[in-house]
Protein backbone atom coordinates (compact mmCIF):
# COMPACT_ATOMS: atom_id res chain seq x y z
CA UNK A 1 0.00 0.00 0.00
CA UNK A 2 1.58 3.51 -0.81
CA UNK A 3 1.37 6.51 1.90
CA UNK A 4 -1.52 7.69 2.22
CA UNK A 5 -2.68 10.44 0.75
CA UNK A 6 -2.96 13.72 2.91
CA UNK A 7 -6.23 16.09 2.89
CA UNK A 8 -7.57 18.24 5.28
CA UNK A 9 -11.10 16.71 5.22
CA UNK A 10 -12.69 13.66 4.40
CA UNK A 11 -16.56 13.07 3.91
CA UNK A 12 -18.18 9.53 3.80
CA UNK A 13 -21.51 9.92 1.87
CA UNK A 14 -22.74 12.55 -0.56
CA UNK A 15 -26.38 12.88 0.97
CA UNK A 16 -27.72 15.83 1.77
CA UNK A 17 -25.36 16.84 4.32
CA UNK A 18 -22.04 15.67 3.00
CA UNK A 19 -22.61 17.31 -0.82
CA UNK A 20 -22.96 20.86 0.68
CA UNK A 21 -20.55 19.63 3.54
CA UNK A 22 -18.20 18.98 1.10
CA UNK A 23 -18.01 22.31 -0.93
CA UNK A 24 -18.22 24.41 1.95
CA UNK A 25 -15.51 23.01 2.99
CA UNK A 26 -13.58 23.50 0.41
CA UNK A 27 -14.80 26.59 -0.76
CA UNK A 28 -13.34 27.59 2.76
CA UNK A 29 -9.94 26.51 1.82
CA UNK A 30 -9.80 22.68 2.64
CA UNK A 31 -8.73 20.13 0.42
CA UNK A 32 -11.10 17.80 0.93
CA UNK A 33 -12.81 14.33 -0.55
CA UNK A 34 -15.83 13.17 -0.92
CA UNK A 35 -16.46 9.62 -1.07
CA UNK A 36 -19.38 7.98 -2.83
CA UNK A 37 -20.38 4.35 -2.69
CA UNK A 38 -22.85 4.53 -5.48
CA UNK A 39 -24.58 7.75 -6.72
CA UNK A 40 -24.17 11.63 -6.26
CA UNK A 41 -26.78 12.92 -3.74
CA UNK A 42 -27.55 9.83 -1.23
CA UNK A 43 -30.96 8.50 -0.32
CA UNK A 44 -33.50 11.35 -0.88
CA UNK A 45 -32.36 12.44 -4.70
CA UNK A 46 -31.75 8.51 -5.36
CA UNK A 47 -34.18 6.41 -3.88
CA UNK A 48 -36.65 8.65 -1.34
CA UNK A 49 -38.02 11.77 -1.20
CA UNK A 50 -37.22 12.64 -5.30
CA UNK A 51 -38.47 10.05 -7.06
CA UNK A 52 -41.18 9.16 -4.51
CA UNK A 53 -42.79 12.54 -4.30
CA UNK A 54 -42.82 12.03 -8.23
CA UNK A 55 -44.25 9.04 -8.47
CA UNK A 56 -46.90 10.04 -5.70
CA UNK A 57 -48.14 13.25 -7.72
CA UNK A 58 -48.44 10.72 -10.81
CA UNK A 59 -50.65 8.09 -8.71
CA UNK A 60 -52.79 11.51 -7.93
CA UNK A 61 -53.18 12.65 -11.56
CA UNK A 62 -55.10 9.24 -11.78
CA UNK A 63 -56.87 9.62 -8.41
CA UNK A 64 -58.29 13.27 -9.88
CA UNK A 65 -59.00 11.69 -13.46
CA UNK A 66 -60.97 8.82 -11.82
CA UNK A 67 -62.99 11.61 -9.73
CA UNK A 68 -63.48 13.99 -12.87
CA UNK A 69 -67.38 13.14 -12.50
CA UNK A 70 -67.17 14.90 -9.37
CA UNK A 71 -66.14 18.17 -10.69
CA UNK A 72 -68.55 18.00 -13.98
CA UNK A 73 -65.50 16.81 -16.07
CA UNK A 74 -66.23 13.79 -17.93
CA UNK A 75 -62.83 12.07 -18.97
CA UNK A 76 -62.76 8.19 -20.72
CA UNK A 77 -61.01 4.79 -19.06
CA UNK A 78 -57.96 5.70 -17.19
CA UNK A 79 -55.22 3.51 -18.17
CA UNK A 80 -51.86 3.51 -16.30
CA UNK A 81 -48.31 3.43 -18.55
CA UNK A 82 -46.11 2.47 -15.54
CA UNK A 83 -42.82 2.46 -17.86
CA UNK A 84 -43.84 6.62 -18.69
CA UNK A 85 -44.17 6.65 -15.22
CA UNK A 86 -40.97 4.73 -14.21
CA UNK A 87 -39.10 6.99 -16.89
CA UNK A 88 -40.58 10.76 -15.87
CA UNK A 89 -39.11 9.21 -12.61
CA UNK A 90 -35.73 8.26 -13.55
CA UNK A 91 -35.51 11.81 -15.52
CA UNK A 92 -36.07 13.48 -12.39
CA UNK A 93 -33.84 11.64 -10.34
CA UNK A 94 -30.88 12.03 -13.14
CA UNK A 95 -31.57 15.69 -13.73
CA UNK A 96 -31.09 16.05 -9.66
CA UNK A 97 -28.20 13.53 -9.20
CA UNK A 98 -26.46 15.33 -12.66
CA UNK A 99 -26.88 18.57 -11.23
CA UNK A 100 -25.53 17.98 -8.28
CA UNK A 101 -22.68 15.61 -9.40
CA UNK A 102 -21.37 18.66 -11.53
CA UNK A 103 -21.41 21.21 -9.08
CA UNK A 104 -19.20 18.82 -6.67
CA UNK A 105 -16.96 18.64 -9.56
CA UNK A 106 -16.74 22.09 -10.89
CA UNK A 107 -15.33 22.70 -6.59
CA UNK A 108 -11.97 23.54 -6.54
CA UNK A 109 -10.38 21.96 -3.70
CA UNK A 110 -13.09 18.87 -4.00
CA UNK A 111 -11.74 15.26 -5.21
CA UNK A 112 -15.23 13.04 -5.48
CA UNK A 113 -13.85 9.51 -5.23
CA UNK A 114 -16.26 6.96 -6.34
CA UNK A 115 -16.02 3.76 -3.55
CA UNK A 116 -16.30 2.11 -0.60
CA UNK A 117 -14.50 3.57 2.45
CA UNK A 118 -13.30 1.78 5.66
CA UNK A 119 -11.85 3.55 8.69
CA UNK A 120 -8.12 1.69 9.55
CA UNK A 121 -7.31 4.07 12.25
CA UNK A 122 -8.33 7.02 14.09
CA UNK A 123 -7.83 9.62 11.00
CA UNK A 124 -7.32 7.33 8.44
CA UNK A 125 -9.36 5.25 5.08
CA UNK A 126 -8.90 2.52 3.11
CA UNK A 127 -11.08 3.12 -0.05
CA UNK A 128 -11.94 0.15 -2.67
CA UNK A 129 -12.59 2.09 -5.93
CA UNK A 130 -15.06 1.28 -7.91
CA UNK A 131 -13.00 0.52 -10.65
CA UNK A 132 -11.22 -2.06 -8.42
CA UNK A 133 -8.42 0.09 -7.20
CA UNK A 134 -7.70 0.73 -3.66
CA UNK A 135 -6.40 3.96 -1.94
CA UNK A 136 -5.52 5.10 1.37
CA UNK A 137 -6.64 8.74 2.96
CA UNK A 138 -5.84 10.50 5.62
CA UNK A 139 -7.05 13.55 7.11
CA UNK A 140 -7.38 15.82 9.97
CA UNK A 141 -11.37 15.57 10.25
CA UNK A 142 -13.76 12.86 9.17
CA UNK A 143 -17.56 13.58 8.76
CA UNK A 144 -19.85 10.15 7.74
CA UNK A 145 -23.19 10.61 5.86
CA UNK A 146 -23.63 7.28 4.66
CA UNK A 147 -27.31 6.90 5.53
CA UNK A 148 -29.27 3.79 5.73
CA UNK A 149 -30.85 1.22 3.93
CA UNK A 150 -33.82 -0.79 3.86
CA UNK A 151 -34.11 -3.48 6.60
CA UNK A 152 -34.99 -6.95 5.98
CA UNK A 153 -37.04 -8.42 8.68
CA UNK A 154 -36.68 -12.01 10.36
CA UNK A 155 -39.53 -13.82 8.74
CA UNK A 156 -39.61 -17.49 7.45
CA UNK A 157 -39.32 -18.56 4.21
CA UNK A 158 -38.34 -14.52 3.34
CA UNK A 159 -34.95 -15.27 1.45
CA UNK A 160 -36.86 -17.85 -1.05
CA UNK A 161 -39.20 -15.05 -1.86
CA UNK A 162 -38.83 -12.06 -4.46
CA UNK A 163 -40.10 -9.22 -2.48
CA UNK A 164 -39.72 -5.26 -2.95
CA UNK A 165 -38.01 -2.83 -0.69
CA UNK A 166 -38.76 0.66 -0.94
CA UNK A 167 -36.35 1.16 -3.85
CA UNK A 168 -37.33 -1.96 -6.11
CA UNK A 169 -40.64 -1.55 -6.27
CA UNK A 170 -40.44 1.89 -8.21
CA UNK A 171 -38.49 0.14 -11.12
CA UNK A 172 -41.65 -2.17 -11.17
CA UNK A 173 -43.01 -1.42 -15.49
CA UNK A 174 -46.36 -3.10 -14.89
CA UNK A 175 -49.21 -2.50 -12.13
CA UNK A 176 -49.29 -5.53 -9.74
CA UNK A 177 -52.18 -7.18 -9.78
CA UNK A 178 -52.29 -7.74 -5.80
CA UNK A 179 -49.73 -5.69 -3.74
CA UNK A 180 -48.98 -7.26 -0.07
CA UNK A 181 -47.42 -4.29 2.19
CA UNK A 182 -45.80 -5.96 5.72
CA UNK A 183 -45.39 -2.72 7.30
CA UNK A 184 -47.72 0.15 8.45
CA UNK A 185 -45.17 2.82 8.80
CA UNK A 186 -44.30 5.89 6.37
CA UNK A 187 -42.84 3.90 3.47
CA UNK A 188 -45.68 1.16 3.34
CA UNK A 189 -48.32 3.89 3.69
CA UNK A 190 -47.33 6.16 0.77
CA UNK A 191 -46.76 3.25 -1.52
CA UNK A 192 -49.49 1.59 -0.74
CA UNK A 193 -52.10 4.28 -1.44
CA UNK A 194 -49.79 4.83 -4.52
CA UNK A 195 -50.66 1.26 -5.99
CA UNK A 196 -53.93 1.44 -5.50
CA UNK A 197 -54.61 4.25 -7.33
CA UNK A 198 -52.12 2.98 -9.81
CA UNK A 199 -55.09 0.09 -9.76
CA UNK A 200 -53.62 -2.82 -7.57
CA UNK A 201 -55.24 -4.51 -5.08
CA UNK A 202 -53.48 -3.55 -1.81
CA UNK A 203 -53.50 -5.35 1.75
CA UNK A 204 -51.23 -3.27 4.57
CA UNK A 205 -50.33 -5.67 7.27
CA UNK A 206 -49.68 -4.17 10.24
CA UNK A 207 -48.31 -5.93 14.00
CA UNK A 208 -49.61 -2.69 16.38
CA UNK A 209 -52.71 -1.51 17.09
CA UNK A 210 -52.46 1.50 14.99
CA UNK A 211 -50.55 2.57 11.83
CA UNK A 212 -48.06 5.37 11.83
CA UNK A 213 -47.17 4.40 15.68
CA UNK A 214 -45.95 7.69 16.40
CA UNK A 215 -48.65 9.09 16.08
CA UNK A 216 -52.07 9.94 18.00
CA UNK A 217 -54.66 7.25 17.90
CA UNK A 218 -57.01 9.40 16.38
CA UNK A 219 -54.82 10.94 13.80
CA UNK A 220 -53.74 7.06 13.02
CA UNK A 221 -57.79 5.81 12.93
CA UNK A 222 -58.70 8.51 10.79
CA UNK A 223 -55.53 7.36 8.08
CA UNK A 224 -56.80 3.97 8.01
CA UNK A 225 -60.52 5.55 6.90
CA UNK A 226 -58.82 7.65 4.41
CA UNK A 227 -56.89 4.31 2.79
CA UNK A 228 -59.84 2.48 3.05
CA UNK A 229 -62.16 5.05 1.26
CA UNK A 230 -59.59 4.41 -1.43
CA UNK A 231 -60.06 1.12 -1.53
CA UNK A 232 -57.10 -0.21 0.63
CA UNK A 233 -57.48 -2.95 3.11
CA UNK A 234 -55.70 -1.90 6.33
CA UNK A 235 -54.59 -5.26 8.89
CA UNK A 236 -54.28 -4.07 12.24
CA UNK A 237 -52.85 -6.57 15.02
CA UNK A 238 -51.67 -8.58 12.46
CA UNK A 239 -48.11 -10.56 12.90
CA UNK A 240 -46.27 -12.16 9.62
CA UNK A 241 -44.88 -15.45 10.91
CA UNK A 242 -43.92 -16.98 7.48
CA UNK A 243 -43.65 -16.03 3.45
CA UNK A 244 -43.39 -18.32 0.67
CA UNK A 245 -43.71 -18.74 -3.46
CA UNK A 246 -46.47 -20.87 -4.54
CA UNK A 247 -46.50 -21.00 -8.65
CA UNK A 248 -46.90 -17.36 -9.43
CA UNK A 249 -47.93 -16.29 -5.80
CA UNK A 250 -46.57 -15.16 -2.81
CA UNK A 251 -47.96 -15.96 0.14
CA UNK A 252 -47.79 -14.32 3.34
CA UNK A 253 -48.88 -16.24 6.71
CA UNK A 254 -50.48 -14.30 9.58
CA UNK A 255 -51.34 -14.13 13.38
CA UNK A 256 -54.49 -11.90 13.95
CA UNK A 257 -56.57 -11.85 16.94
CA UNK A 258 -55.24 -15.49 17.81
CA UNK A 259 -56.33 -16.94 14.44
CA UNK A 260 -53.90 -18.10 11.73
CA UNK A 261 -54.72 -16.77 8.10
CA UNK A 262 -52.65 -16.87 4.69
CA UNK A 263 -52.79 -14.16 2.43
CA UNK A 264 -52.49 -14.31 -0.87
CA UNK A 265 -50.80 -11.74 -3.27
CA UNK A 266 -48.76 -11.30 -6.81
CA UNK A 267 -46.35 -8.89 -5.06
CA UNK A 268 -44.64 -8.54 -1.56
CA UNK A 269 -43.46 -5.17 -0.43
CA UNK A 270 -40.96 -4.97 2.77
CA UNK A 271 -41.62 -1.58 4.38
CA UNK A 272 -40.39 -2.50 8.36
CA UNK A 273 -37.65 0.43 8.68
CA UNK A 274 -34.20 0.59 7.89
CA UNK A 275 -30.87 0.13 9.31
CA UNK A 276 -27.45 2.29 9.25
CA UNK A 277 -24.87 1.76 6.87
CA UNK A 278 -22.16 1.43 9.71
CA UNK A 279 -21.49 -2.09 9.01
CA UNK A 280 -18.92 -1.80 6.06
CA UNK A 281 -17.25 1.35 8.15
CA UNK A 282 -14.58 -0.55 10.43
CA UNK A 283 -15.69 1.99 13.06
CA UNK A 284 -14.06 0.35 16.18
CA UNK A 285 -10.65 0.88 14.25
CA UNK A 286 -11.19 4.99 14.45
CA UNK A 287 -12.67 4.46 17.83
CA UNK A 288 -16.22 5.43 17.16
CA UNK A 289 -18.82 3.71 19.25
CA UNK A 290 -22.32 3.31 18.25
CA UNK A 291 -25.79 1.81 19.68
CA UNK A 292 -26.94 -1.47 19.70
CA UNK A 293 -29.11 -0.94 16.66
CA UNK A 294 -25.64 0.23 14.59
CA UNK A 295 -26.20 3.60 14.90
CA UNK A 296 -23.46 6.37 15.55
CA UNK A 297 -23.61 8.06 19.00
CA UNK A 298 -22.98 11.61 18.90
CA UNK A 299 -23.65 15.05 21.51
CA UNK A 300 -25.29 17.75 20.53
CA UNK A 301 -22.69 19.20 17.90
CA UNK A 302 -22.43 16.00 15.90
CA UNK A 303 -19.08 14.71 17.87
CA UNK A 304 -18.97 11.23 17.62
CA UNK A 305 -16.93 9.43 20.42
CA UNK A 306 -13.76 10.05 18.33
CA UNK A 307 -12.29 13.34 18.59
CA UNK A 308 -12.33 14.97 14.66
CA UNK A 309 -15.08 12.43 13.65
CA UNK A 310 -18.66 13.34 13.32
CA UNK A 311 -21.62 11.52 11.34
CA UNK A 312 -24.85 13.58 10.02
CA UNK A 313 -28.01 12.47 8.98
CA UNK A 314 -29.45 8.96 9.05
CA UNK A 315 -26.32 7.33 10.56
CA UNK A 316 -26.54 8.94 13.51
CA UNK A 317 -30.02 7.73 14.69
CA UNK A 318 -33.18 10.24 15.32
CA UNK A 319 -34.87 11.90 12.68
CA UNK A 320 -34.51 10.19 9.71
CA UNK A 321 -35.39 13.48 6.97
CA UNK A 322 -34.04 15.18 4.64
CA UNK A 323 -34.28 18.35 6.24
CA UNK A 324 -32.88 17.36 9.51
CA UNK A 325 -29.69 15.90 7.44
CA UNK A 326 -29.21 19.26 5.68
CA UNK A 327 -29.66 21.32 9.30
CA UNK A 328 -26.86 18.75 10.34
CA UNK A 329 -24.62 20.25 7.67
CA UNK A 330 -25.47 24.02 8.74
CA UNK A 331 -24.72 23.04 12.20
CA UNK A 332 -20.93 21.65 11.43
CA UNK A 333 -20.48 24.77 8.91
CA UNK A 334 -21.67 27.21 11.77
CA UNK A 335 -19.21 25.74 13.86
CA UNK A 336 -16.02 24.66 11.67
CA UNK A 337 -16.52 27.21 9.25
CA UNK A 338 -18.42 29.82 10.87
CA UNK A 339 -16.65 29.61 14.39
CA UNK A 340 -20.45 29.50 16.19
CA UNK A 341 -22.05 27.38 18.61
CA UNK A 342 -24.71 25.29 17.25
CA UNK A 343 -26.21 22.38 18.33
CA UNK A 344 -29.27 19.96 17.96
CA UNK A 345 -30.68 20.51 21.31
CA UNK A 346 -34.13 21.65 20.81
CA UNK A 347 -34.16 21.81 17.20
CA UNK A 348 -37.87 21.18 16.12
CA UNK A 349 -38.30 18.46 13.75
CA UNK A 350 -41.09 18.98 11.29
CA UNK A 351 -42.37 16.18 8.72
CA UNK A 352 -44.78 15.51 5.78
CA UNK A 353 -46.12 12.43 5.66
CA UNK A 354 -47.24 12.30 1.42
CA UNK A 355 -50.40 10.05 1.35
CA UNK A 356 -53.13 11.78 0.46
CA UNK A 357 -54.27 14.24 2.01
CA UNK A 358 -50.56 14.63 3.37
CA UNK A 359 -49.89 14.45 7.47
CA UNK A 360 -48.10 17.91 8.32
CA UNK A 361 -46.38 17.36 11.83
CA UNK A 362 -44.28 19.73 13.77
CA UNK A 363 -43.92 19.53 17.67
CA UNK A 364 -44.79 17.11 20.49
CA UNK A 365 -48.48 15.00 19.86
CA UNK A 366 -51.04 15.15 22.75
CA UNK A 367 -50.43 12.05 23.78
CA UNK A 368 -46.74 13.00 24.97
CA UNK A 369 -47.69 15.72 26.24
CA UNK A 370 -50.10 14.02 28.05
CA UNK A 371 -47.37 11.52 29.29
CA UNK A 372 -45.33 14.82 30.42
CA UNK A 373 -48.10 15.62 32.25
CA UNK A 374 -48.39 19.28 30.50
CA UNK A 375 -51.50 21.63 31.01
CA UNK A 376 -52.51 21.55 27.66
CA UNK A 377 -55.91 22.67 25.47
CA UNK A 378 -56.23 20.75 21.82
CA UNK A 379 -57.68 22.83 18.92
CA UNK A 380 -59.27 20.39 16.35
CA UNK A 381 -60.91 21.51 13.25
CA UNK A 382 -62.53 18.63 10.64
CA UNK A 383 -61.51 19.70 6.77
CA UNK A 384 -65.26 19.94 6.17
CA UNK A 385 -64.98 23.05 8.19
CA UNK A 386 -62.45 24.83 5.72
CA UNK A 387 -64.12 26.61 2.80
CA UNK A 388 -60.67 26.31 0.87
CA UNK A 389 -61.79 22.72 1.10
CA UNK A 390 -65.15 22.55 0.62
CA UNK A 391 -64.35 24.67 -2.44
CA UNK A 392 -61.94 22.12 -4.33
CA UNK A 393 -64.04 18.99 -2.76
CA UNK A 394 -60.90 17.89 -0.55
CA UNK A 395 -62.72 17.64 2.80
CA UNK A 396 -60.60 13.96 4.45
CA UNK A 397 -58.94 14.42 7.50
CA UNK A 398 -58.65 17.53 10.35
CA UNK A 399 -56.17 19.76 11.86
CA UNK A 400 -55.14 19.17 15.58
CA UNK A 401 -53.07 21.91 17.31
CA UNK A 402 -51.47 21.53 20.92
CA UNK A 403 -51.23 24.78 23.23
CA UNK A 404 -50.24 25.24 26.61
CA UNK A 405 -52.19 26.22 28.69
CA UNK A 406 -50.18 28.70 31.20
CA UNK A 407 -48.45 30.15 28.08
CA UNK A 408 -50.31 29.97 25.30
CA UNK A 409 -47.60 28.83 23.55
CA UNK A 410 -48.56 26.16 20.50
CA UNK A 411 -46.42 23.31 21.58
CA UNK A 412 -47.29 20.39 18.59
CA UNK A 413 -49.80 20.38 15.59
CA UNK A 414 -50.79 17.50 13.24
CA UNK A 415 -52.39 18.78 10.31
CA UNK A 416 -54.39 15.91 7.72
CA UNK A 417 -55.66 17.29 5.02
CA UNK A 418 -54.91 18.77 1.47
CA UNK A 419 -51.65 20.26 1.53
CA UNK A 420 -51.50 19.43 5.54
CA UNK A 421 -47.36 20.56 5.12
CA UNK A 422 -47.88 23.65 3.95
CA UNK A 423 -50.49 24.48 6.81
CA UNK A 424 -48.26 22.76 9.30
CA UNK A 425 -45.44 24.87 8.29
CA UNK A 426 -47.46 27.89 9.01
CA UNK A 427 -47.76 26.94 12.36
CA UNK A 428 -43.92 25.94 12.53
CA UNK A 429 -43.45 29.72 11.95
CA UNK A 430 -45.44 30.56 14.97
CA UNK A 431 -43.80 28.44 16.86
CA UNK A 432 -40.17 29.28 15.91
CA UNK A 433 -41.21 33.23 16.19
CA UNK A 434 -42.85 31.89 20.17
CA UNK A 435 -46.59 33.46 18.70
CA UNK A 436 -49.05 32.91 21.30
CA UNK A 437 -52.11 31.20 19.43
CA UNK A 438 -54.07 33.88 19.65
CA UNK A 439 -52.13 35.92 16.95
CA UNK A 440 -53.11 33.13 14.59
CA UNK A 441 -56.73 33.06 15.69
CA UNK A 442 -56.70 36.92 15.31
CA UNK A 443 -54.77 36.76 12.71
CA UNK A 444 -55.71 38.53 8.88
CA UNK A 445 -55.13 35.71 6.09
CA UNK A 446 -56.19 35.85 2.37
CA UNK A 447 -59.92 34.61 1.77
CA UNK A 448 -60.34 31.83 0.68
CA UNK A 449 -56.66 30.26 1.41
CA UNK A 450 -55.74 27.29 3.40
CA UNK A 451 -53.86 29.13 5.62
CA UNK A 452 -57.24 31.01 6.86
CA UNK A 453 -58.59 28.11 8.59
CA UNK A 454 -55.65 28.70 11.10
CA UNK A 455 -58.38 31.44 12.75
CA UNK A 456 -61.00 29.07 12.76
CA UNK A 457 -59.08 26.20 14.14
CA UNK A 458 -58.36 28.17 17.09
CA UNK A 459 -61.56 29.63 17.74
CA UNK A 460 -63.62 26.27 17.90
CA UNK A 461 -60.70 25.74 20.79
CA UNK A 462 -61.85 29.27 22.66
CA UNK A 463 -65.41 28.30 21.81
CA UNK A 464 -65.20 24.62 23.17
CA UNK A 465 -66.56 23.18 19.57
Amino acid sequence: MTTPQQFDAIVIGSGQAGTPLSTALAEAGMRTALIEREHVGGTCVNEGCTPTKTMVASARVAYLARRGADYGVHTGDIRIDMERVRQRKRDIVNSFRNGSQGRIEKTANLELIFGEASFTGAKSLLVRQRDGGQRALTAGKIFINAGARPSVPTLDGLKSVPFLDSTSIMELDTVPEHLLVLGGGYVGLEFGQMFRRFGSRVTIVQSGGQLLNREDPDIAEEVAKILQQDGVEVLLNANANRTSRVDNSIRLGIQQHGHSTALAGSHLLVATGRVPNSDTLNLAAAGVQMDDRGFIKVNGRLETTSNGIYALGDIKGGPAFTHISYDDFRIIRTNLIGKGSASTDGRLVPYTVFIDPQLGRIGVTETEARAQKRNIRVAKLPMTSVARALEVDETRGFMKAIVDGDSNQILGAAVLGIEGGEIMSALEIAMMGKLPYTALRDGVFAHPTLAESLNNLFMAMDSGK
